[in-house]
């Protein structure tokens, strides 16, 4: 059984929920210092940082429980840039979905202009404590990647993409390279 999926079920086993940060055995990790995240936090971060969908991954204010960096998406019209993201951790994850938000303007149909994106998995009824969050982040990446009018939070984008996608995708394109970062594996302007 993977040690994931232990403390998942270790969890479950307790009476009021989750044990709270830092009172798992051991306490902070002896390598970085960094008190994990119910079990997730410094291992999980460094398996993000291993996976390459994203860059610059760190902790925010030195908090297992916020993390930002940037998103690489592949396909046009977003893989001119990178967008900035940060992921929140309820106190009582894995029990509770984290809460992902974009924190660069994107110009798509599932991503609300305060950043917000329109994720199932990460919503109270789908999420499963299993997942972890190289797959949230892995579906954060594939809703870039595949702009549909299936996940929406900006229905006129979504008119736009279903109506007129010629004129959606090269107001992406415009947005992207007006608002996105610069991605780490290309030079700068």
């Amino acid at each position: 059984m993977s040690r994931r999926l232990a403390m998942v079920r270790g969890a479950r086993g307790q009476r009021r929920g989750h044990p709270a940060v830092g009172t798992q055995p051991g306490g902070p990790d002896r390598d970085s210092g960094v008190v994990s995240v119910s079990g997730r936090g410094d291992p999980e971060l460094e398996e993000v940082r291993r996976w390459g969908g994203v860059s610059d991954l760190h902790l925010v204010d030195r908090d297992v429980l916020r993390w930002r960096g940037l998103l690489l998406p592949n396909n046009p019209p977003y893989n001119a840039g990178a967008f900035r993201f940060e992921l929140a951790f309820s106190p009582h994850h894995p029990l509770v979905p984290p809460r992902v938000k974009l924190l660069t303007s994107i110009h798509h149909p599932g991503v609300g202009r305060d950043g917000t994106v329109c994720q199932p998995l990460t919503s109270p009824e789908k999420w499963k404590p299993i997942t972890c969050a190289t797959h949230v982040l892995q579906d954060l990446l594939l809703l870039l990647d595949n702009p549909s009018t299936e996940r929406v939070l900006r229905p006129e984008l979504a008119r736009e993409l279903s109506e007129r996608p010629e004129a959606f995708l090269h107001q992406a394109e415009e947005h992207t390279r007006r608002y996105a970062e610069p991605r780490p594996d290309t030079p700068g302007p």
